[in-house]
């Protein structure tokens, strides 16, 4: 090959590489637009006849076995009920009834001036009752009492009546008080700024200062207890989500205010028992923050394909297919026509889709049923999956390429949900049970100090199992103020286990 041979080749090369870089840029900026303006749901959109379900919603979503609400016939044609959902919504509420009665000066006959008798009532209608909050103070007043024969004695005898242990020594904290603050904060997401003001116009000036002192304080001393006592139970387990998301903390010795810190999540798995939601603060992503808190933990354990899971050592690591089918979303081009044929990446997130529908499927069956069916249906999936993998080549660094490299690093993990039929196709629980903190972090944005990022761990902790569990978050948190200022759980651990969100107690006191 003489010189002139060579620099034309090294011309197509470099051509050829520009090309590829040039694609790449393309895909990114079209990824960008997507995730900026798209729709984020993941959904595959339902197809008829091969043709995309645009104008023909109606055919698509029509489903006979759905049940219409209750009906009934009326001379000769059936009428629905239209109390029947608002029955079924008010079911529960409390009612106060307004009784409607006439003078007793005009309970007489028009006709003959007789006295009326009441002869049955009628409810005319409902309404909903709105009852807004109002403060006021609770004031302990405690009695003593003397004996009058020893009174005159060497040895007077007085006696004080017990009183309730107070949350927090010297401070209008109270049990209903506090829950309300993390109430609002953790569950509807307000900020303790606009909580102040809320308090404002009710009437009390009460510091966002006091109220982050509040959570903090109490969550050290009452709810950290309980959430260490869950950390228990959820080591017992044989089926482990998790996951990790950035907070923000400004006053974090040897950080600066920007650097990301990170609230890790450990919850459950589908094992038919009651669930565990916790969340754990951490000043990083190192795997060794999740290798401590599941120490001695020896079961399955759901999580995404972060490396930092690879430090957990005597588990059985599953990976997600949700976070692979989002990879080959990710890397569908945007088509110009109807008509086109699937793209690669289609094709592989339609692999992925199959086994979404088959677990769908089986959602219902036993663990071992569930087992037996995934190794009869989900295995040959898997199989062709792997295999069309292996013969697809894909530029390196594109989005389909990323796709394809990710499911292979990540291929020794993908398979392992097929040993055990409680395990789960997808970390989507620990994804789902992160969000909540997701949603709040967008309120208040980041967290002062890193005991403030631990309480908010705890209570987050508290609140999601609560939810879980089918209780009234508020309530439950107002239980565990009121009884654990007078639990002796540093003498009697097992006192603990009737706090629990699904002890019996607790269940009839905050179902």
């Amino acid at each position: 090959m003489n010189a002139k041979d060579a620099y034309i080749e090294h011309l197509e090369n470099t051509i050829k590489d520009l090309q590829s870089q040039v694609n790449n840029l393309t895909e990114m900026v079209m990824l960008l637009r997507k995730e900026k303006f798209g729709p984020s749901s993941e959904k595959t959109p339902k197809q008829v006849d091969g043709q995309l379900s645009l104008f023909n919603e109606a055919e698509v979503e029509a489903d006979a076995s759905v049940p219409e609400p209750i009906s009934k016939e009326v001379k000769g044609y059936v009428r629905n009920n239209p109390k029947t959902k608002r029955e079924e919504i008010i079911k529960d509420l409390p009612v106060r009834e307004i009784l409607c009665e006439t003078a007793k000066e005009e309970q007489y006959c028009d006709h003959c001036n007789s006295a009326l008798r009441p002869i049955g009532k009628e409810v005319v209608r409902e309404e909903l009752e709105y009852i807004p909050a109002k403060l006021q103070i609770v004031r302990y007043v405690r009695m003593s009492y003397e004996c009058p024969r020893c009174k005159h004695t060497e040895r007077p005898f007085i006696k004080k009546a017990l009183t309730p242990t107070s949350l927090m020594n010297h401070s209008l904290a109270s049990p209903s008080s506090v829950a309300n603050v993390m109430y609002q904060k953790y569950v509807n997401s307000v900020p303790l700024y606009r909580q102040e003001k809320e308090w404002e116009r009710m009437g009390l000036s009460l510091s966002r200062a006091t109220m982050a002192n509040w959570v903090i304080r109490c969550s050290q001393d009452y709810l950290m207890p309980v959430v260490e006592h869950l950390q228990k139970k959820l080591l017992e387990r044989d089926i482990v989500h998790c996951d990790e998301t950035p907070v923000q903390v400004l006053k974090e010795e040897g950080k600066k205010p920007q650097t990301k810190s990170y609230m890790w999540l450990y919850r459950t798995g589908d094992d038919g028992k009651p669930p565990v939601i916790l969340y754990d603060y951490q000043p990083s992503r190192n795997g060794d923050h999740a290798v401590v808190f599941l120490k001695d933990f020896k079961g399955f354990v759901h999580s995404d394909g972060y490396s930092g899971y690879n430090k957990l050592t005597g588990i059985t690591r599953c990976g997600c297919w949700a976070h692979l089918r989002r990879k080959f979303i990710e890397a569908i081009p945007k088509k110009t026509g109807t008509d086109e044929p699937l793209t690669n990446a289609e094709i592989g997130r339609d692999y992925c889709n199959q086994l979404f529908e088959i677990e769908r499927d089986l959602k219902h069956l036993s663990p071992e049923d569930r087992r037996l069916k995934r190794l009869e249906l989900e295995k040959p999936i898997l199989e062709a999956f792997w295999c069309w993998l292996e013969n697809l080549n894909v530029l390196n660094g594109s989005a389909l390429g990323k796709a394809v490299t990710y499911a292979k690093n990540q291929k020794k993990y993908m398979e392992n949900y097929l040993l055990d039929g409680r395990c789960s196709i997808s970390n989507n629980a620990a994804e789902n049970a992160i969000r909540p903190f997701t949603v709040g972090r967008k309120n208040w944005l980041f967290a002062d100090t890193p005991k403030g990022a631990s309480a908010s761990a705890a209570v987050y902790s508290i609140i999601e199992t609560a939810k879980a569990n089918g209780l009234n978050v508020y309530t439950y948190l107002e239980y565990l103020l009121l009884y654990m200022p007078d639990t002796n759980w540093r003498n009697n651990p097992e006192e603990l286990d009737m706090l629990m969100p699904w002890s019996e107690g607790v269940q009839a006191e905050c179902k």
